[in-house]
């Protein structure tokens, strides 16, 4: 897959940490990856972790550099696949409605190319008939594919719906986006 540019969105839900271990996935199997990272997520990793695995500077904040040109806007032409991993019920929530407050939301609206989420949240939040319906919104406006949630033990302590999708799965349906 050498030549195929990837963001990947890491927002602030317990499975971020398994976005460390996709970003591993990805840069192994010959994606350049950029990584984009909210501050919620940042509360919960540390982007240096990300750094030293894309072995490319971090975007953590849409101020952080003196650029002529918006980071965002020069991420969102460059990537070929945006992959946001975890999802969380924030992250759609925003998405659907078109709030752009945060280096992530502002890359995913300007980005025009597929779209690959990885939802992942509580199971009571999952099944919320708002999240599934910010979600059929994404998915119906803007033909973005999602992978997973799968079900299983929850960080919450309970089991259901809601765990994100392994690596590897994740890597998979990356993989298939670009062999469509």
């Amino acid at each position: 897959m050498n030549g195929k540019n990837i963001i990947l969105g890491v927002t602030g839900g317990i499975a971020v940490y398994k976005s460390a271990d996709l970003c591993s996935k990805l840069v192994s199997a010959g994606f350049d990856v950029r990584v984009v990272m909210t501050a919620n997520a940042l509360r919960l990793i540390s982007d240096r972790i990300f750094l030293t695995l894309s072995k490319h500077p971090v975007l953590t904040d849409l101020f952080s550099g003196l650029q002529p040109r918006p980071e965002h806007v020069d991420l969102a032409e460059w990537a070929d696949l945006l992959v946001v991993a975890p999802a969380t019920a924030n992250f759609l929530g925003k998405y659907a409605t078109g709030i752009a407050d945060d280096a992530l939301t502002t890359a995913a609206l300007t980005f025009r190319g597929p779209v690959l989420l990885a939802p992942a949240m509580n199971e009571n939040m999952w099944n919320s008939p708002i999240v599934q319906d910010n979600l059929a919104k994404i998915v119906e406006k803007l033909g973005v594919r999602t992978v997973g949630p799968d079900t299983g033990h929850l960080a919450c302590g309970t089991s259901g719906k809601g765990r994100m999708a392994e690596p590897a799965d994740i890597l998979e349906a990356v993989k298939k986006t670009f062999s469509a």
